[in-house]
């Protein structure tokens, strides 16, 4: 009660401008006296909890002319600050971007693959981007093999593919962009050379890596402070970075890709036995790809085809589709049953078939994501038990770190992006002085000849990474992004459940208590045996828990993770409402 009621005290339509101290404690009696009103007044202000779950978050962000939603508020002010000098949502986006490679680097940076999902207003079209990159030309499962690995090993340079996140910047800023690159770049550049405050959140995944960047002296030069990570409210700068900035601000990719930057790179790949050479960055490119979809109760899903994991998401709403999810009732325990078993069906489709299709020809991706598939795939639920192995269907019918972002400006072109280096830090090498990690994103390539996701050269490996958009009506509705590996997917179905069939707003659906299910068969060959295990929130009750049991679920409490960050277009009132993961350092900003 004493906390809510100094909530209640700061509330801004209360206030505390010219109230004495006797109106204050005349206030804060009465709220000890009449807890009851006191709530509902609390209630009415903003401030109840949907659905049980415990936490306290953010009201809904709105504003009329633009808005921007990351997982670090300098990132996001970056980003609206762009919007308000003349520039537009894309470039808002590069500005946000750049400036997380400098303050949630374990997440995020040029050392990582990026990709997008772009409403361009004007000409009211959806675009793509798969800014990802691929393995190196020398690389083969012989060779891994032959240094002694079954498997390409999580850290060091073997995991290393070309990022592509520069060629992504590029070629947004080429297509849509409103500015020079070099202005999109300023405000990181500032931080990295000013310096920025490190957060709670993002300290403590900077701790959790501190043993893997002491390893190599370039990564403790870039990321340490006298041999140890930076803690909550220190003060960190990235200099080298800086520098790497600036060069890519005049001239563009080609700093990055043919420059001294990729001369740092390959020099530094060969000292330490990695494979990525000057000829595999200079070949780099990001494609323009088409969004795929699938309709959901009278709205179009967006996501982007394989090498990523969007169309999992797809393959699980098209199953909800089939079932009346609101009279379920909210993580009630046949929804979250209904939800972990359409998971591991699409997860084991996801393991078989999604691969670079540059590379893989064929690949069923339209009958995968077609609704005479998922009334079949339905068809094997139980609702009465948990699936214990679940091979994939045929579709013929004849631990991750990522940052997501999402920007709307005045004339309401709308970009959902994401960006990762995969593991923290990824592959926990820096090369050379440039002030950014490689990621380790080739650790995701499957060892096995006939796999479609199988290890070659020059080949773009399975991703999690996954942005996303909801159109109605042949118009934005919906920008958003869950982030956290594996929960991707889980975490885009259920936020849309929450919002389409609960009615909840942007930030409630966040806010609401989350599941995820761990241990479906993997695309680099990991099988599942034992029906893997389902991980609830606390929001969930005691009663649901132990019915999910009873159904053969091996069930646990803990946090399903994610980071979701979302922006709606409300076009009768011309506002937008932003919502950001309370799990998370960020924050919606609107002006």
């Amino acid at each position: 009660m004493r906390v809510e009621s100094m909530r209640y005290l700061n509330h801004p339509q209360t206030g505390q401008a010219g109230i004495t101290h006797r109106r204050l404690a005349k206030r804060l009696a009465l709220l000890l006296l009449f807890p009851v009103m006191a709530n509902s007044q609390m209630m009415g202000a903003g401030y109840d909890r949907p659905y049980g779950d415990p936490k306290l978050s953010r009201s809904v962000v709105m504003a009329p002319s633009g808005m921007v939603a990351t997982s670090h508020t300098l990132a996001a002010q970056a980003g609206v600050d762009i919007l308000k000098r003349g520039g537009n949502a894309i470039d808002a986006a590069i500005a946000a971007n750049a400036v997380l490679g400098v303050v949630e680097p374990m997440s995020c940076g040029i050392g990582g693959d990026l990709f997008a999902i772009v409403w361009d207003a004007k000409l009211r079209k959806l675009y793509g981007l798969n800014a990802s990159g691929r393995s190196p030309l020398g690389i083969s499962r012989e060779l891994i093999r032959e240094r002694g690995h079954d498997r390409i090993p999580i850290k060091g340079p073997l995991s290393w593919s070309v990022p592509g996140c520069v060629s992504g910047w590029q070629a947004l800023h080429d297509r849509f962009g409103k500015q020079p690159l070099a202005k999109s770049l300023a405000p990181a550049i500032r931080y990295a050379r000013d310096g920025f405050p490190v957060t709670q959140i993002i300290a403590g995944y900077w701790r959790g890596s501190e043993a893997i960047l002491s390893k190599t002296p370039t990564a403790s030069r870039a990321f340490l402070k006298n041999g140890k990570a930076p803690r909550e409210g220190e003060r960190m700068t990235n200099r080298d970075l800086a520098k790497v900035y600036r060069a890519i601000g005049r001239e563009g990719a080609k700093a990055f890709y043919e420059g001294w930057i990729a001369e740092e790179i390959a020099r530094y790949s060969e000292s330490v036995g990695g494979l990525v050479t000057l000829r595999d960055l200079k070949q780099h490119t990001a494609d323009w790809v088409e969004p795929v979809s699938a309709s959901y109760r009278g709205y179009d899903v967006w996501e982007l085809p394989p090498n990523g994991q969007g169309i999992a998401a797809l393959q699980i709403l098209n199953i909800f589709e089939q079932h009346d999810i609101a009279a379920m009732g909210h993580n009630s325990a046949d929804f979250i049953h209904l939800y972990t078993e359409a998971k591991k069906l699409a997860f084991a489709d996801r393991a078989k078939f999604y691969a670079d299709p540059q590379v893989e020809k064929n690949l069923p991706i339209a009958e995968l994501i077609s609704k005479q598939y998922a009334k079949r795939q339905a068809k094997r639920i139980d609702m009465a038990k948990a699936a214990q192995r679940v091979p994939a269907g045929d579709p013929r019918l004849a631990k991750g770190d990522t940052i997501y972002l999402t920007a709307v400006d005045r004339d309401r072109n709308v970009v959902s992006l994401i960006q990762s280096n995969y593991y923290g830090f990824g592959s926990g090498h820096v090369p050379g002085n440039v002030g950014f990690a490689m990621q380790n994103r080739g650790t995701l390539f499957a060892m096995d000849e006939n796999h479609h996701n199988r290890l070659e050269p020059n080949k773009r490996p399975f991703h999690t990474i996954i942005p996303a958009m909801v159109t109605k009506d042949g118009k934005p509705f919906l920008s958003f992004g869950v982030m956290g590996g594996d929960m991707q997917p889980q975490g885009h179905a259920q936020v849309l459940v929450n919002i389409i069939d609960h009615g909840m707003n942007v930030q409630a659906a966040s806010d609401a208590a989350r599941v995820r299910h761990d241990g479906s068969d993997t695309p680099t060959g990991d099988i599942m045996s034992d029906g893997g295990r389902l991980i609830v929130e606390s929001g969930v009750s005691d009663e649901v828990v132990n019915e999910l049991k009873k159904r053969g679920h091996n069930v646990s409490l803990g946090g399903a993770g994610g980071g979701y960050q979302a922006i709606r277009i409300d076009y009768k009132t011309g506002l937008l409402h932003g919502g950001s993961e309370a799990r998370k350092d960020g924050a919606a900003i609107g002006y």
